[in-house]
């Protein structure tokens, strides 16, 4: 294997343009993500262009002809917690220098990005034109847009604005025999075309179309009750209502499995500088659902919750981070509230409104405010769960195992009682955070995992937590996605003829499986436990991601 590596290290420095690393020190650094798992490279390629992705792909391909399989791993900035950024074979890593802004219309709002790009230069860019991307995650200061249209991500506003799936508009994608293609919606003539192309091109979309319209009866059961959810493939929206195709869904979220994303044309919304906020808090799980429900009525641009076990285990760390803030005891339950509507009489109404549900459930109103400085203490109340994620104490660390719960909002309280009641079980402290406004919450027991019973208890405890998201209509994977770590539990969550039909798109894809193997499919609890890290703690990474 040694030699082999060096063999194919020294051919690829031949024939791309960007750099090749074989050195254990890289090679080391890319063996883990922001997940609890560590997998083993054997190169590093910075790849300079698309054209040297293209070679890569199918230099692997000619291989996998011959019979040797050398995965390829297309990688951001690594903040993946479920493995997904991970793999034995070439990490491809496109920040280096596929990480251009392309093209800007600040009428349209249509921008066009390469996938190294990071999020939040683009975001800023975007601001000063009036402009933004709302599905950014908590970790847009260190992450890709090639990252986030991998995981279909989404955080504080998908509420309103919905996930990184629906601001993408049109990709340029790699296929796994190099060649490249362009995805955008098509219409039932265009489709025609593509699938009369004697190409892979064209074989991709025939039986896709196929696949389409013989497991049709079937697709509604992929869909879920839920507002969001990054498991397994979009089948179900290629097909437009009105007959339209596009591929494009089944690329965003697919964490490289299907090809490798070089150019992605997303859909920027309007950015109102002036929103309103208003936290209140809380003393019933009862009274959090009803006035949850109300409140998604008034369309709030974020609804988001942290309970007081998280703000009590905050004090006890960092005693000053809540100082002017709340004061002790905390509410059992705290709801952070946003309107961002362009008028701000609209904002006004909305407020109004938000303010007769509290009074109706006895919530109490914490703070309610629209000056900028005022709103970003109110968010630090809820970013505050990024203290205990990076502190380690007595070895225990806050480990990404079940960071992503989401279920159909109307269960959302369901999730939080029996959240409670499976770490008290397990004799765990819990804390709970997220977005309440798509029942979508985050928590991450703290776990020694150099510890075999630690570790042991890690499977035990993602066991009984997707079992209880799944019988409350839920998904295990609101917006980090399957990676390595929940591919195991696709089966759980899917009825059998679903779970047959995204193999079927992986295979159509990636008939040799070189790219991502393991990621979505291929991965058993079996082979977790053999990659699950003897420690975890975020020093290798924490300088590029900002735990909450």
């Amino acid at each position: 294997n040694f030699y082999m590596s060096n063999k194919i290290a020294e051919y690829l420095r031949e024939h791309v343009s960007g750099e090749v690393s074989s050195d254990s020190r890289t090679l080391d650094f890319f063996s883990t993500d922001g997940s609890v798992l560590t997998v083993a490279p054997r190169l590093a390629v910075y790849p300079k262009n698309a054209q040297d992705v293209r070679k890569v792909l199918r230099f692997c391909w000619r291989l996998a002809e011959k019979g040797t399989i050398l995965p390829i791993t297309a990688r951001g900035s690594g903040t993946d917690q479920a493995g997904g950024a991970l793999g034995d074979g070439i990490i491809l890593t496109l920040p280096a220098h596929i990480n251009k802004l392309l093209s800007l219309d600040a009428k349209t709002g249509l921008v066009t990005v390469q996938p190294g790009i990071n999020y939040r230069s683009l975001q800023t860019t975007l601001n000063s034109h009036g402009l933004f991307l709302p599905p950014y995650p908590s970790s847009i200061d260190y992450s890709t847009i090639g990252g986030a249209v991998a995981n279909n991500a989404s955080g504080v506003r998908t509420v309103k604005y919905g996930d990184t799936r629906q601001m993408t508009k049109a990709l340029d994608v790699v296929l796994s025999n190099g060649d490249t293609i362009y995805t955008t919606r098509l219409s039932k003539k265009e489709l025609a075309k593509k699938k009369s192309l004697h190409t892979f091109e064209g074989e991709i979309y025939r039986q896709v179309d196929d696949l389409i319209h013989e497991v049709g009866d079937f697709l509604e059961q992929s869909e879920l009750g839920t507002t969001k959810n990054s498991s397994g493939y979009a089948l179900s929206q290629v097909v437009g209502k009105d007959g339209s195709f596009d591929l494009t869904p089944l690329i965003v979220g697919s964490q490289g499995t299907l090809g490798v994303v070089t150019a992605a044309q997303l859909q920027a919304s309007l950015h109102n500088t002036n929103s309103s906020m208003i936290m209140v808090g809380l003393t019933r799980l009862e009274d959090l659902s009803e006035l949850n429900l109300n409140t998604l009525s008034l369309t709030p641009s974020a609804l988001e919750i942290v309970d007081k076990n998280l703000l009590n285990q905050v004090h006890k760390l960092q005693p000053n981070q809540l100082n002017g803030l709340l004061e002790e005891p905390y509410p059992n339950f705290i709801l952070i509230v946003e309107f961002d509507d362009q008028k701000e009489k609209d904002q006004a109404k909305k407020v109004k409104r938000f303010k007769a549900f509290a009074e109706d459930v006895e919530a109490t109103i914490l703070a309610e405010t629209n000056d900028p400085d005022d709103r970003e203490k109110i968010w630090q109340v809820r970013n505050s769960a990024a203290i205990i994620m990076g502190e380690v104490h007595s070895g225990k660390a806050a480990v990404p195992i079940i960071e992503d719960g989401c279920v159909p909002p109307g269960n959302f309280t369901k999730l939080i009682s029996g959240t409670y009641s499976l770490f008290s079980k397990y004799n765990l402290d819990v804390a709970v955070w997220g977005h309440a406004g798509d029942a979508n919450i985050h928590l991450q027991p703290m776990l020694n995992l150099s510890i075999l019973g630690d570790r042991q208890k890690a499977f035990k405890i993602m066991d009984a937590y997707y079992g209880l998201v799944l019988d409350l209509g839920g998904t295990i994977s609101g917006e980090h996605n399957d990676g390595r770590l929940r591919a195991p539990y696709m089966k759980t969550m899917y009825p059998a003829s679903i779970y047959e039909a995204f193999a079927r798109v992986k295979q159509i894809f990636d008939p040799y499986n070189i790219l991502n193997p393991g990621v979505k499919f291929g991965t058993t609890k079996e082979d977790l436990v053999l990659m699950m890290r003897h420690e975890f703690e975020s020093a290798h990474w924490r300088k590029r991601l900002p735990m909450s």
